[in-house]
């Protein structure tokens, strides 16, 4: 299984917005550099993430982005079941698989993806920046 680069640059956004300190906030444009992303595929992210809850932003002089709750109460396959847009491993529809009617790998394969989003659910973001200190450092970010 392979997540998309927009659920994997989700992952990154909330991992630097789980490591800045109290009242410290971060923009659009010092994610895309602290990551090498572009400012489209940021900006699309973090509102999703807004509108989620999952991020907190505000404009204007003093503005920028924040963790929107608990980095202990995001839990990581809630995030990658919002940021995906289709878990299904195959499509047997497109092309139409002849075997379809009776193949059982369709089956198999939803049996998998249930695991591994279940395997997901037992961490939290929380999880994921144990050490925040470590983190900030190998992305070069001041916090």
């Amino acid at each position: 299984m392979q997540l998309t680069r927009y659920t994997d640059y989700g992952l990154r956004v909330l991992t630097l917005l789980a490591v800045l300190p109290p009242g410290r906030k971060t923009s659009i444009d010092e994610m895309c550099k602290t990551f090498d992303l572009s400012r489209n595929h940021v900006n699309k992210i973090v509102h999703q993430l807004g509108k989620l809850g999952w991020a907190a932003t505000s404009r204007g002089k003093g503005g920028g982005v924040t963790l929107g709750q608990r980095a202990d109460l995001i839990n990581i396959a809630e995030v990658v079941r919002a940021l995906e847009p289709g878990m299904a491993l195959i499509d047997c529809q497109k092309p139409y698989c002849h075997l379809a009617p009776v193949c059982r790998l369709q089956g198999i394969l939803a049996g998998a993806s249930r695991a591994f989003i279940e395997s997901l659910g037992q961490y939290t973001l929380a999880d994921l920046v144990s050490k925040p200190e470590e983190i900030t450092q190998v992305l070069h970010f001041e916090v």
